[in-house]
């Protein structure tokens, strides 16, 4: 499947993209976005992407449009990464679809390949955890960042399957896992290793200290009336989206409808959040796009403070 981007109607409404406003597209990925705020307004887009691949797609777009320019880095370096302050800031976590199609990424449990997963291509791939951290760390890993309720299961059999061999690639792994927990039972089930896979994924990437550092970045990189949109692909981006906007708009909800909570006079706060609950991908977009599925899009508009 070639890359499609995930709510991009509702990216570019909640952007609200004028001429001349200058909009930071944080997960550059296949450009899909990029290529879509391009055309809505006569605007630049600044592209940020710390895998090799996405740069020299970047690369490649820079030569065809003037209003575009690629950073590599990682999005929770925004704030040193960006010259000036912007109109808006989009940020579409996880794993991009060229990431997942290519085996060789090892991403994905659905292609044989090495087990790798790293974004930039340098650092400690998923193989070396897999084969290196004690049985309890790993479970914890399993059980924090993939919420693999039967994480203790599948630590102890990958370390008893490592002492005989060592992980290699995706589709080993995926196997081993899927002895664990057993086949999925219908067609719409996600596959048992899902979750792991997701784990170690973000475990490598660091991927979660990664969007609370660009978070809190978009406060200063954010002009007054500039927009951050998040559109998250699980439930531990979602909360972390969630508990910031609803932070720093002062959205803190009462612990009871008796007791309210009294809101310093003099606290500051750096968003306003038109809408509460998080926009989610229609039942046709899912229908066309399957990686939609659990897609939510949340955002917020910079104040004056």
């Amino acid at each position: 499947m070639g890359h499609i981007p995930v709510l991009l109607d509702d990216v570019l409404d909640t952007l609200n993209i004028q001429d001349g406003a200058t909009i930071v597209d944080a997960t550059f990925g296949g450009g899909g976005y990029t290529r879509a705020i391009l055309g809505a307004a006569k605007c630049n887009v600044i592209g940020v992407d710390r895998d090799p691949h996405a740069i020299k797609i970047g690369r490649d777009l820079e030569k065809e449009n003037g209003n575009f320019t690629i950073l590599q880095g990682c999005f929770g370096d925004l704030e040193n990464l960006l010259p000036v302050p912007v109109d808006g800031i989009v940020l579409d976590l996880g794993v991009s679809s060229f990431q997942l199609d290519q085996a060789e990424r090892g991403f994905s449990f659905m292609r044989d390949g090495p087990l790798d997963m790293r974004m930039s291509q340098d650092g400690q791939s998923a193989a070396d955890l897999v084969n290196t951290l004690p049985e309890e760390d790993l479970a914890n890993v399993l059980y924090k960042y993939g919420e693999e309720r039967k994480s203790r299961r599948i630590a102890h059999k990958i370390v008893e399957r490592r002492a005989e061999k060592p992980f290699e690639t995706t589709l080993d792994l995926a196997a081993v896992i899927e002895g664990v927990l057993g086949r999925k039972k219908k067609p719409k089930d996600a596959h048992p290793a899902t979750r792991s896979f997701q784990a170690l994924r973000i475990a490598v990437n660091d991927e979660l200290a990664e969007l609370d550092r660009a978070l809190e970045a978009s406060i200063k990189c954010l002009k007054p009336d500039g927009r951050l949109v998040v559109v998250t692909f699980h439930s531990l981006e979602d909360r972390r989206a969630k508990t910031f906007f609803r932070e720093k708009s002062g959205d803190t909800p009462n612990l009871s409808r008796h007791m309210p909570i009294e809101l310093p006079k003099n606290e500051l706060y750096y968003f306003k959040c038109p809408e509460r609950r998080a926009r989610a991908p229609s039942r046709d977009e899912t229908q066309d796009n399957p990686r939609a599925r659990s897609a939510k899009l949340r955002y917020g508009i910079r104040t004056d403070t």
